[in-house]
């Protein structure tokens, strides 16, 4: 009777190494189905980690030149941002009381200063934090081709810390934001995209500032 073919562990193991070996001098990494198996994704900790469980108000600063030609940029950045904040720490079941961007923008507009005074911002909303936006870019048209869309909002981010001992110590400059919407380049406009692409751009935008204050993922 013919007897099934036995073969070592010395045999499979030389085969093995004979396979890599070939692989390698082929270019071909045979290893490379076994490293990337799985969810390609990375977990990116939070910049500033402090605000759950806080009382946190929205400034945004935006130059006069960009409210000429967008009256309202102020308030919608700040009140993405607000609300995708809400959002996110009433998802992870974390206590996060944001100030309605709505009273934060009334005073503002009461109290012009208030537009360049966190502090004051703070005091006024009895705030823990207030997460403090610089708007240096906006602008959803190419001026030399205005038939072009593509939103493009760039802005510093830092956080005032209302119980910091010090106004040195109460200021936490954060990585900056570009955000760019389509990222592939502009789009032809239509009767109907541009106002689609707008809100697209402040929630990508209001995306990427809250990420800094929550532990997230990325695909790589």
């Amino acid at each position: 009777m013919h007897q099934p073919t036995k073969v070592g562990f010395r045999t499979i193991g030389t085969t093995i190494v004979v396979l890599l070996f070939g692989g390698a001098l082929m270019g071909c990494n045979l290893l490379t189905p076994f490293i990337f198996v799985g969810d390609h994704k990375k977990k990116i900790p939070a910049e500033f980690d402090k605000l759950p469980g806080s009382r946190v108000a929205v400034l945004v600063w935006v130059d006069q030149a960009v409210l000429f030609d967008y009256a309202h940029a102020r308030f919608e950045v700040a009140t993405y941002l607000g609300d995708k904040l809400a959002t996110e720490f009433a998802q992870r079941k974390q206590n996060v009381d944001v100030v309605d961007p709505r009273d934060v923008e009334d005073f503002v507009q009461k109290n012009y200063s208030a537009r360049l005074d966190p502090d004051l911002v703070g005091r006024k909303f009895n705030a823990d934090f207030v997460v403090y936006v610089e708007v240096l870019a906006f602008q959803f048209r190419n001026p030399a081709h205005p038939q072009l869309l593509q939103g493009n909002i760039e802005a510093s981010v830092a956080v005032f810390d209302m119980n910091g001992e010090s106004n040195r110590s109460r200021r936490y400059e954060l990585t900056p934001v570009r955000c760019l919407h389509p990222d592939k380049g502009p789009v032809t406009m239509t009767a109907t995209n541009s106002p689609l692409l707008r809100e697209a751009t402040y929630r990508k935008f209001a995306e990427e500032v809250a990420r800094k204050f929550y532990e997230h993922t990325v695909e790589l």
